[in-house]
């Protein structure tokens, strides 16, 4: 029996969605809902499914529903659907805030429904292989930088961009950082447009993160430090070799063995398969709060810094 899936938001990521459910033979797509009805139109001529004029249309329709809303409605909205019986999968991050992001964990628990969250990077076939090299991750330098555009400015780089890479190291470390040092800027919107984080982990593994969404190149890419190896990895090339020093200190490389894929298609069938299985996602409400959590503590130390900056600039006039 196919999962009926609609989608609420008809921007370019819920048109993304529902590119890819469109595509899958186990879903059918019964429609779109967006709070601008002309968008809804469109998409649903696009693909063929009815526009919906309500969210409660739109879960009348379905049993379980993609929420690509911007961030600052997640929780309304993926309530809503929660509390109508729907199984979601929300794009990242989970929530604008913890307070939000706790509602819908415990809307999804009182009607046991299950909730995923769009960190769209732990389905890139190259982060599950770089997943299956690690053993004692002792440094990180990861940069994501990308070219200037209008979407996503309801919040920061942080929880724009970097919240990917937090959640990636997150998940490869098994734990949560016990110091986070940032900075960051705004360039050209309200809120931070760069930002440059250090995390610091129980056991001495470190992460440096650098985020842009004002960069003049598109760059995804993580470099890993363990013993006796160094990991480079290319998020959107999906490509990946590990350098390797031996006994007899010579030293070797391993290019990656990926399969690539599109991780949206990857990470929309894994959501359909535990809503049809009733399984728990790789990246659920809980996991997504975590790395909520970790990007609201730099955005407090981004404004701590930001604040130590105006004072020594204030001190020179």
């Amino acid at each position: 029996m196919k999962q009926r899936i609609a989608v609420a938001g008809a921007g370019v990521f819920g048109r993304h969605h529902m590119r890819v459910l469109k595509s899958l033979e186990t879903v059918e797509l019964t429609g779109v809902y967006d709070i601008d009805p002309s968008r809804a139109a469109e998409a649903a001529a696009e693909h063929g499914v009815p526009a919906f004029d309500s969210l409660e249309a739109l879960a009348a329709s379905a049993n379980a529903a993609i929420v690509a809303v911007p961030t600052s409605a997640h929780a309304a909205t993926g309530c809503q659907l929660l509390n109508a019986g729907l199984d979601v999968l929300i794009e990242k991050p989970i929530a604008p805030t913890l307070a939000e992001a706790d509602e819908l964990l415990a809307a999804a628990a009182k009607n046991g429904k299950i909730v995923q969250v769009g960190h769209l990077e732990r389905f890139n076939p190259a982060v599950e292989a770089l997943a299956a090299k690690i053993t004692v991750p002792l440094f990180f330098e990861i940069h994501r930088l990308s070219l200037f555009t209008p979407r996503s400015l309801d919040v920061d780089v942080v929880l724009d961009l970097m919240i990917h890479d937090i959640d990636i190291v997150l998940a490869l470390t098994k734990a949560m950082p016990e110091e986070v040092r940032a900075a960051g800027i705004s360039i050209l919107s309200k809120k931070v447009d760069i930002a440059n984080v250090r995390l610091a982990f129980p056991g001495g593994c470190v992460a440096n993160l650098t985020a842009s969404r004002v960069s003049t190149e598109r760059v995804r890419k993580v470099r890993l430090f363990q013993p006796h190896e160094y990991i480079s990895l290319d998020y959107a090339a999906q490509k990946g070799v590990a350098f390797r020093v031996s006994p007899q200190k010579q030293i070797g490389f391993e290019p990656f063995a990926v399969t690539k894929e599109e991780p949206l298609r990857r990470e929309v069938a894994h959501f359909v398969d535990c809503v049809t299985q009733r399984t728990c996602p790789r990246v659920d409400g809980e996991e997504a709060r975590r790395a909520l959590a970790v990007a609201l503590d730099i955005l407090e130390k981004i404004e701590a810094h930001a604040a130590v900056i105006s004072a020594t600039l204030a001190a020179q006039q």
